[in-house]
C-alpha cells in the first residue's frame, strides 16, 4: 500500500485525480483541506511530510484565476505559487518523498510561441504580459523539480497541461473560462427561450481543449512510468511534458457544439468588436504520445458531461 498525497484536492484536476486513484487498491489517499494544512505555511507543511510517511505527491494545487484575476493581483499570483510549489517540493524532498508529479499551465510558452508549441519553446522569448507572474511561478515550479533531480536523484517530474473544463469547473457568471462561460449562457438562453446568443469575437481563433478525466489519466500515466523510459524520452534541463489532445477546433465550432449539448435551437451571431486573443494555441503532445499515452474524451463527449455535471450542481453557482 502506498500513501499519495494529493495537494489541491478540492480543486477541478485534483478531484480527477483523487477519483481515478481510489479505484487503485493499492493506494492510501492522504487529503487535507486548506483548513487542516495552510501550504502557504512552510513549517506546518515540513510537519505535515515529517509525520505522514507519504510516497508520492501529486502538487495540483495553486492559486488560480482568469485574466482579470491575474492582471489585478500579479502579487499575490507569483508570490502565493511560488509559495506553495517551495513548500511542497522542499518538504517531499526533506522527508525522503522520491516521487512527485508537478502540474502547470500552458501560459509557460511565449506569447508568440510557434505552432504548435514544444516543449523546447520554453524560456525562448517573452512570456504573455496578463499572466506573465503566473507563469513565472510555474517554470520556477519546472526548474524546481529539475533542480532537486540533478542535484538528489529525486523523481519529480512536471506535466503541461491545454486548456481543461470538467466537472468542478468554475461556472461563475463574471470569470469562467470559455467552457463553462458558454455552458452556462447557453442554458440560460435556452430557460429564458432568447432568440439569439451573441459570442465574443470573430469566431475564427483556434483553441485546444481537454477533459480533466483526461488529464488526471495522463498524470497517473507519466507518474507511474518506469525512469528509464520516462528519461528516454525527456531531457534533464527540459523534463516537463505537453498534455492536451493535439487537435483545436474554432471558437466558432466550440459555440455551435455548445448550443448543441444544452439543445439551445435560437440563432447565434458573433461580436467582431470584441478582442479574439491570439490566433491559434495548440500543444504538441507527440513527446507525450512517444510514451505511450493518448487522450479518449472527444469535445461533444466532454461538453455532454460538463453540461450534466453543471446541470445536478446549479443551485452552488447561484449568484
Amino acid at each position: 500500500m502506498k500513501k499519495v498525497f494529493v495537494a489541491g484536492h478540492n480543486g477541478m484536476v485534483g478531484s480527477a485525480i483523487v477519483r481515478q486513484l481510489e479505484k487503485q487498491a493499492d493506494v492510501e489517499l492522504v487529503l487535507r483541506s486548506r483548513k487542516e494544512l495552510d501550504l502557504l505555511n512552510q513549517q506546518a507543511v515540513a510537519d505535515f511530510f515529517a509525520t505522514e510517511n507519504i510516497d508520492e505527491v501529486y502538487l495540483a494545487a495553486a492559486k488560480v484565476g482568469g485574466i482579470v484575476a491575474n492582471n489585478t493581483y500579479p502579487a499575490e499570483f507569483i508570490h502565493q505559487n511560488l509559495m506553495i510549489q517551495c513548500n511542497i517540493i522542499h518538504g517531499a524532498h526533506l522527508a525522503n518523498v522520491q516521487d512527485l508529479l508537478f502540474l502547470g499551465s500552458s501560459c509557460i510558452y511565449p506569447k508568440l510561441a510557434e505552432q504548435p508549441m514544444t516543449e523546447s519553446a520554453l524560456l525562448t522569448a517573452t512570456l504573455e504580459p496578463t499572466n506573465e507572474p503566473y507563469a513565472v511561478a510555474k517554470i520556477a515550479g519546472i526548474k524546481l523539480c529539475e533542480s532537486y533531480n540533478r542535484q538528489y536523484g529525486r523523481n519529480y517530474r512536471s506535466v503541461m497541461p491545454t486548456n481543461l473544463y470538467g466537472p468542478h469547473d468554475n461556472f461563475h457568471p463574471e470569470n469562467s473560462h470559455v467552457i463553462p462561460a458558454l455552458l452556462r449562457r447557453f442554458h440560460e438562453a435556452k430557460l429564458n427561450n432568447l432568440p439569439e446568443v451573441v459570442a465574443w469575437g470573430s469566431g475564427k481563433p483556434m483553441r485546444e481543449f481537454l477533459h480533466v478525466d483526461d488529464m488526471a489519466a495522463a498524470s497517473i500515466y507519466v507518474m507511474e512510468l518506469d525512469k528509464k523510459t520516462y528519461e528516454a524520452n525527456t531531457q534533464e534541463m527540459l523534463s516537463h511534458i505537453n498534455v492536451g489532445t493535439g487537435i483545436d477546433c474554432t471558437i466558432r465550432e466550440l459555440v455551435e457544439t455548445v448550443a448543441k449539448v444544452t439543445g439551445y435551437e435560437g440563432s447565434i451571431s458573433f461580436d467582431a468588436t470584441k478582442p479574439d486573443g491570439a490566433p491559434r494555441k495548440l500543444m504538441d503532445v507527440s513527446r507525450l504520445k512517444d510514451l505511450g499515452w493518448e487522450y479518449s474524451i472527444s469535445l461533444e463527449e466532454g461538453l455532454t458531461h460538463s453540461y450534466q455535471w453543471f446541470l445536478d450542481n446549479q443551485d452552488n453557482f447561484r449568484k
